[in-house]
C-alpha cells in the first residue's frame, strides 16, 4: 500500500469515527449497539423508508437493490409489501446475492422475510449473471456528503456489490444510488474518493431529501488490478472469475 493509500484510508476512517461517534454523543444511535464498527441504525430510520416508497423512482421501480443491514430494514419490507423484488447481497458476500420475490412469501411473513436474519431464510440464492435487472440501489452508510461522496463501514462490500452487478450490466451509470442516513451523518467537508467507491445520487433524512451535486463518476464494474478479498468473500469472487474466465 503506497503512502497516499494509506493517508486516504486514515483520513476515512477519521471521518467514519466523527459520524459514529456523533450518533452516539446526540443520543440517535438505534439497536444495534454500539454503533462502532458496523453500518449504523439511527432514530428515525422508519421515517426515511417511508418518505423513499413515496418517492416516483422507488414506486416504478419493478426489482430493488437493498443492502442487508439494519437502517435499511423497513425499506426492504416496504418493497416487499408493494410488490417488488428485492435482491439482497448475503453478509460479506459469503453465499453471494438472494432475491426476495413477495410473490412467493406468505404476507404475513414479510416482516420477518425483511429482517437481518430472515431474507436468506426467505430469499432464493441467484447467481449474479441470473439476477434480473435492477431499478433502483440502496445502499447503507457511516457518512455521506452532499457532493456525492459516500463512506461505509471500512469493508468496501457495498462498492464490492455495486461492482459486481455492474460488471453483469444489472445496474448502469443511470441507475439511481440512495441512501438513508441521519442528518448527523451527512458531513459538509470533503471525502476522498477512489475509482471503485460508489457516489450516491440521492440521501434520504427522516426529515429531509437531498439531490446530490453527482461530481464523481460510479464504478464501471471490478477493477479486478485492484481487487484485495479473502475468505469466504474469496471462494464467492473465485466463482465469479471462473465465470467470466479472467
Amino acid at each position: 500500500m503506497s503512502l497516499e493509500e494509506r493517508n486516504i484510508k486514515k483520513i476515512k476512517e477519521d471521518l467514519r469515527r466523527i459520524a459514529w461517534m456523533t450518533l452516539d454523543r446526540r443520543g440517535v444511535a438505534e439497536w444495534p449497539l454500539p454503533v462502532y464498527g458496523r453500518i449504523p441504525n439511527f432514530k428515525g430510520s422508519r421515517d426515511t423508508a417511508q418518505a423513499i416508497a413515496e418517492m416516483d423512482i422507488f414506486r416504478k421501480a419493478s426489482v430493488i437493490a437493498v443492502s442487508p443491514d439494519s437502517p435499511q430494514t423497513y425499506i426492504r419490507k416496504n418493497a416487499l409489501l408493494e410488490n417488488k423484488k428485492v435482491v439482497v447481497p448475503s453478509p460479506r458476500l459469503r453465499e453471494g446475492f438472494v432475491i426476495l420475490d413477495p410473490s412467493k412469501i406468505n404476507r404475513s411473513l414479510i416482516g420477518e422475510a425483511a429482517s437481518i436474519r430472515g431474507f436468506m431464510k426467505y430469499g432464493e440464492k441467484v447467481d449474479p449473471w441470473d439476477l434480473p435487472k435492477i431499478d433502483l440501489f440502496i445502499a447503507g452508510s457511516v457518512a455521506v456528503n452532499l457532493k456525492g461522496a459516500r463512506l461505509g463501514k471500512g469493508g468496501g462490500f457495498s462498492d464490492l456489490e455495486y461492482a459486481i452487478l455492474r460488471t453483469f450490466n444489472k445496474v448502469s451509470e443511470d441507475t439511481p444510488v440512495l441512501t438513508n442516513v441521519h442528518e448527523y451523518q451527512i458531513l459538509y467537508f470533503d471525502i476522498p474518493m477512489e475509482k471503485h467507491d460508489v457516489p450516491v445520487d440521492i440521501i434520504v433524512t427522516p426529515n429531509n431529501i437531498y439531490y446530490t451535486e453527482k461530481i464523481y463518476p460510479k464504478p464501471q464494474g471490478i477493477y479486478w488490478d485492484i481487487l484485495r478479498v479473502e475468505g469466504e468473500t474469496k471462494f464467492f469472487i473465485d466463482k465469479i472469475r471462473k465465470y467470466l474466465k479472467v
